[in-house]
């Protein structure tokens, strides 16, 4: 059985992440780095306190690595602060996992990624993309959902009226565009950290969408 290493656990995607994977008879074990603790206590989970600034590289050990930090713009206050966390935090720590034995990482992206965009969210991510293939790990899972359902802790005015109007609309939208519930992201990632036979697979929207529910 695994031990799973995850990161940015309290997001959208990273409590319900945690939260299958203690349900899975495949990982014995949650190692959860953050500054804080989830309501979310069993037997499998040990968190860790953990400083992205200042981080004690040797927490980052286990067999996969599951990434899900991501903030905006706003929320970060500049770009050069958005890149921080989604692109550096990301990186080094990637970087130190591998470094430690890690195997595998399964990373949340975002639709049209790609490093040589005009647009600096996408451009960001892509750029993440790009230097993860590089490190070496055996298996890189990278996905790229779109907008995300779900109820977020912090209230994100834009998205959340983003979310009402998907929800209504989304049988009308194409599976590429349409929203994704949270918990269809995770059990995704978990799903295809299982499957995934090549160094690096990218799976967009709708390959999320078709993992069984």
């Amino acid at each position: 059985m695994k031990t799973a290493i995850v990161l940015g656990a309290n997001g959208l995607v990273g409590q319900e992440l945690v939260k299958q994977l203690t349900q899975n008879s495949n990982y014995r074990q949650i190692e959860v780095l953050g500054r804080r603790k989830l309501d979310l206590i069993d037997d499998k989970i040990k968190y860790h306190s953990f400083d992205f600034n200042q981080p004690n590289l040797s927490l980052l050990n286990g067999d996969v690595l599951f990434c899900c930090l991501g903030t905006t713009i706003k929320k970060a206050g500049s770009q050069p602060e958005f890149k921080k966390v989604d692109y550096h935090y990301v990186i080094e720590s990637a970087k130190a996992a591998f470094n430690n034995g890690t195997k595998s990482m399964v990373v949340i992206s975002a639709m049209g990624a790609d490093a040589h965009s005009s647009i600096f969210y996408n451009k960001v991510k892509g750029e993440m993309e790009r230097d993860l293939s590089a490190i070496g790990f055996e298996k890189l899972i990278i996905v790229r959902p779109s907008l995300l359902l779900g109820h977020r802790s912090e209230f994100r005015l834009g998205e959340r009226v983003a979310q009402v109007l998907v929800s209504g609309l989304n049988f009308l939208i194409p599976a590429k565009y349409k929203g994704i519930k949270a918990e269809q992201v995770a059990k995704a990632m978990i799903n295809y950290e299982s499957i995934a036979s090549q160094p690096v697979a990218i799976y967009e929207n709708y390959d999320l969408l078709k993992v069984n529910s």
